[in-house]
């Protein structure tokens, strides 16, 4: 049961609107016009300490937890040194947009374009990627929907999850700051390499010195609303707050409730630096025990108290709002952050992991309703009964949540990414469905690529069939394939071309951040840098792992190839020829041979014929994929995992041979294509199964659909947790259930103003349904609704 203050809370976040703050973005852009010249490190240090040292500060009313990044409770702001074009160009329409939309006033956009951009005209982000990226890349990577890895020119990279177990509740940023400058003491600035260090290492102290500024800022404004406060109550509360933010994150914390404001300053420190995707929570169980433990044990805490900050936590998580273009709110839909919190699990020393906080946050994440954290729970094959039902309880609820995870693939990921067997049982999940640990530096999301874009240009002669326009590679007419080899040959060929270019527009952004956005404040929250004087962007990390390009659309590329078999080559039900033109025509007066079509075995029904193609694709991703190597020499990494990417990369697609039509919907991560999983979901679970997940290590995603009575009771929830065990014993790493009906959902849309607070799952990640567009409802109504095991 909530509290008072929480719900009060908790209404504020359901109905404000996200609003647009330009405060950090005009003092980033004064402060770098006061260090022309200085390394670039330095400059992007003393921006962050000066951006902390000018920000408003906010405290508002009931908070426990404070700090905001701008003056809004709801806030978005803007990181020109990223990316300005694209604000200037949007901005405008911003309340109109379909996704995503912001409140931002004609003051704010006057203020803009007049205080902020000029200055930043050439030297963006996105500027230097647009003039260094080949055109042959650019073509068919530049917002098009075939290749996309616009987060990470027009975007922060983010995707980090900070040490609090090694480095922050062990130092404080003050112990950081006297760390940094022991090690300057001891390094010559006369030899190259060190002077590098140098930089770094002053570079860390200027961060440091900067959030403990913007703590004790809000300890002073705490303190001066505590001297006017006539409740007795709140004027307590107040200077408790005013306490914590004197001491945290400077020190070490010493209780509970230090620790849970030192991890949110920690994540402003992260948003103002950056405004990163994927700064994750990690392993909250984990390290934020001993402090419960021990306020419990000895009185300090009870534990409804504990529950209402871990409540208050889930609220400022998710009343950050990460500002991002239209195309990239395609593909990242609902204000989501992915800001990933994983509970449950194996210690590193391989024991049971879960403990009273794991259910705390179950019980969080199911009582106030907040689309972040992104919740995620690891499930071993002996997972206490009593949190598998907790974690079935929490799938009944309707929510998406939260995302369940096999704890021992997501350790062979890691051993197969190379981590130390004590590091790998330690993992936590990054962003969407990463396996992950908090001493690595990743792009786990650096492209989507369109594997239905590979064969449309394969039967169209390497031409987009929407546009005429040639996008990928030369090829013979498709009425000439005299065999289902040779078709698979052109797919694999066109798939390669993909492949090389995703691969391209990566090295290039990794090369430019390198240059002009290194991350001293990220930085210091990761051992290895501070141990080694380098920054994450120069590969600082203990663990510096390959980027991550994310597979869309198998189950529509192996639907498609299994009907082309089927019905060309082996039952000679049609020609080459014939189903060209029925593509070109939509499928319009094709009707009869799009109903045979849409007959043939379809992924997600435990049918070989259709799965071997897909295991057979996914593997040869995998080998493509992986034989390239980036700016620090790591393999590239393969995923399957779905945010809203299916979305705009199918509406780029034309009709495609297993029966979807134009610009319909492709499909996400090891998922059937929507409606085609037509037996049980145990079909599905087997179909994903067989795909050899392990060697994915970005991940890999099944997102399914139950009918609620299927999970009302609690004998229903018993036997998805069964089921759940048994797709995990295949070798599956992760699935997630939507499980609200399709009539809750149609009505949601029909008076989104009753429903405010539905929560769905989208792909790897919840978010509320009346913040999608009517494309993406549509998409997820449309999901077969299993009504039986």
């Amino acid at each position: 049961m909530l509290t008072d203050r929480i719900e009060k809370i908790r209404q504020n976040y359901v109905n404000a609107k996200p609003a647009i703050s330009c405060e950090r973005a005009f003092l980033w852009t004064e402060s770098h016009k006061k260090t022309e010249g200085q390394h670039v490190a330095i400059r992007r240090a003393q921006a962050f300490y000066d951006t902390c040292a000018g920000i408003s500060v906010h405290i508002f009313e009931g908070e426990l937890i404070v700090g905001v990044v701008g003056e809004f409770r709801k806030c978005g702001i803007l990181t020109p040194e990223f990316s300005w074009l694209w604000v200037d160009r949007e901005m405008d329409d911003f309340d109109k947009r379909s996704q995503d939309p912001y409140v931002m006033t004609d003051e704010q956009r006057a203020f803009v374009r007049e205080k902020i951009f000029p200055y930043w005209k050439g030297k963006s982000l996105e500027e230097a990627f647009l003039a260094r990226v080949p055109e042959e890349t650019r073509k068919i990577a530049v917002d098009t929907g075939v290749i996309d890895n616009d987060s990470k020119w027009r975007q922060a990279v983010g995707e980090i999850t900070p040490d609090y177990q090694d480095v922050l509740f062990v130092k404080g940023f003050g112990g950081i700051i006297k760390e940094a400058r022991e090690k300057i003491e001891a390094l010559n600035e006369a030899v190259p390499e060190e002077m590098d260090q140098i930089t770094f290492y002053r570079s860390v102290i200027l961060t440091s010195e900067g959030i403990i500024r913007y703590a004790n800022r809000y300890a002073d404004e705490a303190e001066r609303m505590a001297e006017k406060e006539e409740d007795e109550k709140r004027r307590q509360e107040l200077l408790r707050i005013a306490g914590n933010c004197r001491r945290v994150p400077e020190y070490p914390p010493r209780s509970f409730y230090e620790a849970m404001q030192f991890i949110w300053f920690t994540q402003i420190g992260g948003i103002l630096s950056e405004n990163p995707l994927a700064l994750n929570p990690g392993r909250f169980d984990q390290y934020m025990y001993p402090y419960y433990k021990q306020d419990i044990d000895a009185g300090v805490i009870k534990k409804e108290d504990a529950q209402e900050l871990i409540d208050a936590l889930w609220l400022k998580y998710s009343e950050w709002v990460w500002t991002i273009s239209a195309n990239t709110a395609d593909y990242f839909a609902g204000y989501n952050q992915f800001q990933n919190l994983t509970v449950g699990g194996k210690t590193r020393e391989g024991l049971n992991a879960v403990n009273e906080l794991s259910y705390m946050a179950l019980k969080a994440t199911e009582e106030v309703k907040t689309h972040q954290p992104g919740l995620s729970v690891r499930i071993q094959a002996d997972c206490p009964e009593e949190f598998m039902a907790a974690v079935t309880n929490l799938v009944s609820k309707g929510t998406g949540f939260p995302a369940i995870h096999n704890d021992s693939v997501g350790y062979q990921m890691l051993i197969n990414a190379g981590y130390e067997p004590e590091d790998a049982r330690d993992w936590n999940n990054c962003g969407c469905v990463v396996p992950h640990y908090r001493k690595t530096g990743e792009w786990t999301a650096a492209v989507n690529v369109n594997f239905g874009s590979a064969l449309e240009y394969a039967l169209n002669e390497g031409k987009s069939r929407m546009t005429g326009e040639q996008m990928g590679l030369p090829e013979k007419p498709s009425r000439e394939f005299v065999s289902y080899e040779e078709v698979e040959k052109a797919f694999y060929r066109q798939f390669a071309n993909l492949c090389k270019h995703s691969v391209i527009a990566t090295i290039e952004a990794q090369k430019l951040h390198q240059e002009m956005v290194p991350r001293p404040f990220l930085s210091s929250c990761i051992e290895s840098c501070l141990e080694t004087g380098k920054d994450l962007s120069q590969g600082g990390a203990k663990y510096n792992v390959g980027p991550v390009i994310t597979g869309i659309g198998l189950a529509v590329a192996s639907n498609s190839l299994a009907v082309i078999k089927k019905l060309v080559f082996e039952d000679k039900e049609t020609t080459m020829e014939e189903l060209d033109r029925a593509l070109s025509a939509d499928w319009e007066g094709y009707e009869e041979l799009r109903k045979k079509a849409r007959e043939v075995p379809k992924y997600g029904n435990d049918d070989d014929y259709v799965d071997e193609i897909a295991i057979k694709m996914a593997n040869w991703y995998y080998q493509e994929i992986h034989q390239y190597k980036d700016v620090f020499g790591s393999p590239f990494n393969t995923a399957f995992m779905g945010i809203s990417n299916y979305i705009p990369m199918g509406r780029v697609l034309a009709a495609t041979p297993c029966g979807r039509k134009n610009g319909e919907p492709s499909s996400e991560g090891v998922s059937p294509y929507v409606g085609s999983d037509k037996s049980t979901p145990l079909a599905a679970m087997r179909s994903a199964a067989k795909v050899n997940q392990e060697i994915h290590s970005g991940g890999t995603l099944l997102n399914l659909r139950l009918n609620h009575e299927l999970v009302a009771t609690r004998r229903g929830q018993a036997n998805l947790g069964a089921m759940i065990q048994a797709f995990f014993a295949l070798g599956a790493f992760h699935v997630q259930f939507n499980t609200l009906s399709s009539e809750v959902l149609r009505r949601a849309q029909e008076k989104p103003e009753d429903y405010k607070d539905l929560l769905v799952r989208v792909a790897g990640y919840s978010t509320q349904f009346v913040n999608l567009s009517k494309s993406m409802q549509d998409a997820i109504i449309a999901r077969t609704e299993h009504a039986e095991f």
